[in-house]
């Protein structure tokens, strides 16, 4: 009998080991910080999560994305074609400390992180309308949710089960 191929390569399998499985738990919260970057794990995660088609409801390189991607200069394409060689988040960190075009201290990642952690909406009024739609419509009580990062993990909790 010979001995066949596998279908999915070594590194695809490793990759498919470490991807969450968010059609039975959320990502990662916005606000875990991996070096220092709030939304880098909850982006790792999606990302994983796509490559494996495990992501569910949950879209890699959405808008809340795009505020790490420009601040590092990294591309989801390319920190996508990263994540399918199978690299864990110490591994994935080393890679972007490496690779990203825009360098930055660790300071300006700190006050970068602690800005999104607090950012709510603008004073924009589509934007202020469409927050307090979203926020409506998980809770009508809920007077406590004031920064996307709230409205996300409430969503979260929610999604899977959790009481508003």
């Amino acid at each position: 009998m010979t001995k066949r191929a596998p279908l999915i390569s070594s590194d695809m399998n490793a990759t498919l080991n470490h991807a969450p499985n968010l059609t039975q738990r959320p990502p990662r919260s916005p606000r875990v910080r991996l070096g220092g970057y709030v939304g880098l794990a909850r982006v790792l995660d999606k990302g994983r999560a796509e490559i494996a088609g495990t992501a569910g409801e949950y879209k890699y390189n959405n808008p809340m994305d795009h505020h790490w991607f420009r601040f590092t200069g990294i591309t989801a394409d390319v920190l996508k074609a990263e994540l399918a060689t199978g690299k864990g988040d110490g591994e994935m960190l080393a890679w972007i400390q490496e690779k990203a075009p825009n360098k930055h201290t660790p300071w300006e990642i700190h006050q970068w992180s602690a800005y999104h952690n607090e950012r709510g909406p603008d004073g924009d009024v589509e934007t202020l309308e469409f927050f307090t739609k979203r926020v409506g419509d998980i809770s009508k009580t809920r007077e406590d949710v004031k920064t996307w990062f709230d409205l996300l993990d409430l969503d979260d909790h929610v999604t899977f089960g959790g009481k508003a």
